[in-house]
């Protein structure tokens, strides 16, 4: 006959309870890594710099924008066309270098998150470093 009056013993509906908070908590601890600290892409991109701006209202970052110049994808043969790569900097040192060389050719490499945190920047694109200014 089963001892009900032990305290020691678990019910099988708590450890179940217990068991199954874990995995949740462990299925929902992933998918914030995956959706917010996993480097999704990392690669370069150059371009003129159109502005470096220190911006935000409960979380000041470091933003700013490259203008690619290169050949589009228009029906019309020949056209020259502009792209905007947005991104945010990891740190103010870059934005200093940034914004004392402002309109100049930058290469910059970057990595590339899944989705933002107010913290980091307005957007995916995170640049790490300055590979070379022309």
């Amino acid at each position: 006959m089963a001892d009900y009056t032990n305290p020691d013993r678990k019910s099988p509906f708590k450890k179940f309870l217990i068991i199954g908070l874990l995995f949740v908590g462990l299925i929902i601890s992933g998918m914030v890594w995956y959706n917010y600290f996993y480097v999704f892409g990392e690669g370069v991109k150059s371009g003129t710099l159109n502005y470096a701006v220190y911006k935000g209202n409960l979380f000041k970052t470091y933003e700013g924008k490259i203008i690619q110049e290169g050949f589009g994808g228009n029906k019309t043969t020949g056209n020259l066309t502009s792209y905007e790569f947005e991104f945010s900097m990891e740190n103010e040192a870059i934005f200093k270098q940034m914004e004392s060389n402002s309109g100049k050719y930058f290469e910059l490499h970057y990595k590339e998150y899944h989705n933002t945190l107010p913290w980091r920047g307005n957007t995916v694109y995170i640049v790490d470093k300055i590979n070379a200014i022309k």
